[in-house]
């Protein structure tokens, strides 16, 4: 009961501390191998986690709350599609279990299948009518058909019953056209000292906070609470730099020089990958494109990692350790797995966007499985980016957003591979500023259709009135014309220094 209470709280020292006597005098309970997956999960050891998970899972091959939670393990080590059939298996063996529902809508989300993470919401909301997770993700699915007065009017229905629902606070915060009052900054301080406010909450109310606050021009407060909600994320999962930062390399160098791919030069000619760090203008440019008459703009899509980690166990080593293995044909197989995985987005035009940030680390195999694909990358100021990425409560998965040291490391781990991979594939990587599209939208979107092998098309410039779902924090904006106000890092003066020293960049200087 220890240890379940440590890892509830995100302590997992402590949940370790307390379990590592039963596990040494029981280590084949389900119940210790269950505590312990979670233990591993949150260490971000996946293949372990879900190892340990399944020895349990064998033993109550029946229980419900056991598949649930390998479906959550799936779903933190990123197979999405595998957390789905878990939780699946859940509701069907426990049809009354809000909370399956609620994870099953969450993973459905994960993978843009909004009409069915509608259903298994709303199932979660009807056998719990108070679970504030699954109203809130109802709301943020407003948000993105551009209800955005249904979904305020819904989080702050949440808040009314429950003051202290950080995702609810963040909700609210993240529709960047609303915002806070002087009665807003009051409640969310008063949450914050709430005893029932778990951690999770007052990370939710501290980054609202920290809006609210920079709203109000009051910058010195606002990065006072980013700092204090960013250091209990971390509590939850430290990020490991050095490895991250090997990793890229390990990938960069296994796709230099580039490997022969498919040998059909067409494969891949319906996709457009928009790939970036997040807060760099990624969701604008599909907002563009899919304005287009030829382009379906499908988002932030799962496939490509998840068709790579397939391939990783079928040889049974990581990625990139099997890439000098493959053959042409072996590079075919996989970008045909992934047409055929994404199949789904060409129902109703013949090229989509797949827009998932960390695509830009997959460059070298993007090339070799879908030769005739064209990949944009996302560049906005890095000072500007990674400010506005400590700005936003991002998932797990974005790990180094939490301190200015791990930021810097991680873009120019960005900054490396991408120059690495624009060198490399010239005519197929453009790599697109976000400050010059502010500049001259007009020349800058010209020249992306171009490169994107789509005839110009006037609705491209008019692109704030497409009326499409869209799930990303600049869902609302990307609803209205381009404003050249968005710089934020000049209002905050020398406050930012720290993480200029970090990126190297100068101090400020009025």
């Amino acid at each position: 009961m220890n240890a379940g209470q440590a890892l509830d709280a995100g302590r997992v020292d402590e949940a370790d501390h307390h379990l590592a006597k039963a596990l040494a005098a029981y280590p084949e309970h389900p119940e210790v191998l269950r505590m312990k997956a979670g233990i591993l999960s949150m260490r971000g050891l996946h293949p372990e986690a879900i190892r340990t998970m399944q020895r349990a899972l064998a033993q109550r091959p029946q229980d419900a709350l056991y598949h649930n939670t390998m479906g959550s393990l799936l779903g933190t080590a990123g197979d999405y599609e595998g957390a789905i059939r878990a939780l699946r298996q859940t509701c069907e063996l426990q049809p009354g279990l809000a909370l399956a529902w609620y994870n099953l809508g969450v993973m459905l989300t994960k993978c843009v299948r909004n009409e069915e993470a509608t259903d298994a919401l709303q199932r979660a909301v009807a056998l719990a009518p108070t679970h504030t997770g699954a109203r809130a993700l109802l709301a943020d699915l407003l948000r993105t058909r551009g209800k955005v007065e249904e979904a305020a009017a819904e989080y702050r229905r949440l808040l009314a019953a429950q003051p202290t629902a950080g995702i609810a606070w963040w909700g609210l915060a993240d529709i960047k056209t609303q915002r806070f009052d002087d009665n807003d900054i009051a409640q969310m301080r008063a949450a914050l000292q709430r005893r029932e406010a778990s951690e999770n909450d007052r990370i939710g109310i501290g980054f609202a906070l920290a809006k609210a606050l920079d709203d109000a021009g009051r910058y010195a407060e606002s990065l006072d609470s980013l700092a204090q909600a960013n250091a209990v994320a971390r509590r939850h999962l430290v990020w490991n730099a050095p490895a991250f930062s090997a990793s890229v390399a390990a990938i960069s160098d296994a796709f230099e020089p580039a490997p022969h791919g498919a040998p059909e030069q067409a494969l891949g000619r319906e996709v457009i990958f928009i790939v970036s760090l997040p807060r760099s203008g990624s969701t604008l440019v599909e907002q563009i494109l899919a304005s287009h008459s030829s382009v379906e703009g499908a988002g932030e899509l799962p496939d490509m990692p998840q068709v790579l980690a397939e391939e990783s166990r079928r040889r049974g080593k990581p990625f990139p350790q099997w890439v000098s293995e493959m053959q042409p044909a072996d590079w075919r197989r996989l970008g045909q797995r992934y047409l055929e995985r994404t199949a789904h987005w060409r129902r109703e035009r013949p090229v989509f966007t797949d827009k998932l940030p960390n695509n830009w680390i997959y460059i070298g195999a993007i090339r070799a499985m879908l030769p005739a694909a064209r990949i944009v990358v996302c560049r906005r100021d890095p000072l500007e980016t990674c400010f506005s990425c400590y700005r936003q409560q991002l998932d797990a998965n974005n790990g180094y957003t939490r301190t200015f040291a791990d930021l810097a490391t991680f873009w120019r781990d960005f900054d490396r591979s991408v120059s690495r991979s624009a060198a490399l594939h010239p005519g197929f990587v453009r790599e697109n500023s976000y400050e010059a599209l502010v500049t001259d939208p007009q020349e800058q979107i010209r020249e992306l259709l171009a490169f994107c092998q789509l005839p110009f098309e006037e609705a491209c410039l008019n692109f704030h009135e497409n009326q499409r779902e869209v799930r990303s924090p600049s869902a609302t904006q990307v609803r209205q014309p381009l404003r050249r106000d968005t710089a934020r890092s000049q209002r905050y003066g020398a406050l930012l220094d720290p993480l200029r020293q970090a990126l190297g960049l100068p101090a400020y200087a009025p």
